[in-house]
């Protein structure tokens, strides 16, 4: 696949997806002023942080594969998102009503684990990786056994909204998360562009990468906390949102091949628009209910990870 249909496809799916969801928006009603607050207010700001949050994860995903070199690592490995939404269930636990809780806490939850695993992983002369990948899933598992025991204590009320936030959902009014989510976002993918050529060569192996005159070591901890600072700001504002970053990356490489200079465009044009389209199947298709896009990619992720075991095997 040539890479400017992809741009092509994702630009129209960016452009078309306003008009859609529970029900149609004309442009007639648009322009008439009948659906202009739903259009401009709802729909333009959920399309556009539905495609940063897509492209974003599956430019994670691809960050970290590449890292670990480890087809099955994600962004959610390193236990970004169970820390998010330990910190959401504490703030829904506590109580306090703060515009913007939701979102500051689960940023604070995720950098928090962030750090932890930093932390364990990190010694004075490297940074290991397996390490980290083994404390990540150690974090995961322990946030997971403090968001079910967080749960079993509040009101029935919060542990639907607890639940509800869990599973992933795209709930914007307006361009605050937007911009919100906009400074992780750019600032991710430019450090990411900037050293996909790096990543080449650390795929290829140590060795190879330090004869290039690569530090293995700088770049890795520059590219792990950049990148797990980024899912946290997507994290913070749309939820735990999975298989996107696992997904996106593994089908790039079947279509553009292993060169992060294509991998990195496809990722991010995917990502974005995969994620929109999933949105799209959630509310269109179940308009009474809404389905949260989280539901809509764990359906088609769960899948997918077993034909990747299947075919590692």
């Amino acid at each position: 696949m040539k890479l400017w249909v992809l741009a092509f496809v994702a630009f129209f799916v960016l452009i078309v997806s306003p008009f859609f969801g529970p029900e149609f928006i004309s442009l007639e009603r648009i322009l008439n002023g009948d659906a202009a607050f739903l259009f401009y207010e709802l729909r333009i700001p959920r399309s556009l942080i539905t495609f940063m949050a897509g492209a974003g994860l599956a430019l994670s995903g691809m960050t970290f594969q590449s890292l670990f070199r480890n087809d099955l690592a994600t962004p959610y490995t390193l236990g970004v998102s169970t820390g998010a939404s330990l910190g959401v269930s504490l703030f829904i636990a506590s109580g306090i009503y703060l515009s913007g809780g939701t979102s500051l806490f689960a940023f604070l939850g995720a950098l928090l684990s962030v750090m932890i695993v930093y932390g364990i992983g990190q010694t004075k002369a490297k940074m290991h990786m397996n390490v980290v990948l083994l404390a990540g899933v150690a974090m995961a598992m322990t946030f997971s056994s403090f968001i079910m025991l967080i749960q079993v204590l509040v009101k029935e009320m919060d542990a639907v909204r607890i639940i509800r936030w869990l599973m992933g959902s795209i709930d914007v009014v307006g361009m605050e998360s937007v911009y919100a989510v906009a400074p992780f976002f750019f600032v991710g993918i430019f450090f990411i562009y900037k050293k996909r050529v790096e990543l080449n060569l650390i795929t290829m192996g140590e060795s190879v990468a330090y004869s290039r005159g690569v530090d293995t070591e700088r770049l890795r901890k520059h590219l792990f906390l950049m990148t797990s600072l980024l899912v946290a700001g997507i994290v913070s504002e749309c939820g735990p949102i999975g298989f996107v970053g696992m997904m996106i990356p593994h089908i790039g490489r079947e279509v553009v091949g292993a060169d992060h200079r294509k991998l990195f465009w496809f990722s991010l044009l995917a990502g974005g628009s995969f994620l929109i389209l999933c949105d799209l199947i959630g509310r269109v298709f179940f308009d009474s209910l809404v389905l949260p896009v989280g539901v809509i990619t764990a359906l088609l992720g769960g899948p997918f990870f077993l034909y990747l075991i299947l075919k590692k095997k």
